[in-house]
């Protein structure tokens, strides 16, 4: 199978907060991050549809990563996963 993806991902487990004026902020923990996207596990049945622009805040345990949220678009879904792909600057981790 061929490999698509443009950036390495690595392994990780930060608090991810998905604000959308239309379901409020959706929580979950992602499972690996890229310079192009994060992998999400989220704790509600609660999904946004594929398309769905959000505003992410990434948090570790010593407090935020991005102070402001940035956007990042809902790329796909599967189960109580999401992919996320970042639409503007991306976050340094």
């Amino acid at each position: 199978m061929d490999e698509r993806r443009r950036f390495d991902r690595r392994p990780t487990s930060i608090r991810v907060e998905m604000t959308h004026a239309a379901f409020g902020t959706i929580v979950g923990y992602s499972r690996d991050i890229s310079d192009g996207g994060a992998s999400v596990l989220l704790e509600t049945e609660v999904k946004p549809p594929v398309g769905t622009v959000v505003n992410v805040i990434f948090r570790k345990v010593a407090g935020v990563v991005n102070e402001q949220p940035v956007p990042m678009t809902v790329r796909h879904q599967n189960k109580n996963i999401i992919g996320l792909m970042f639409t503007g600057a991306g976050v340094q981790f």
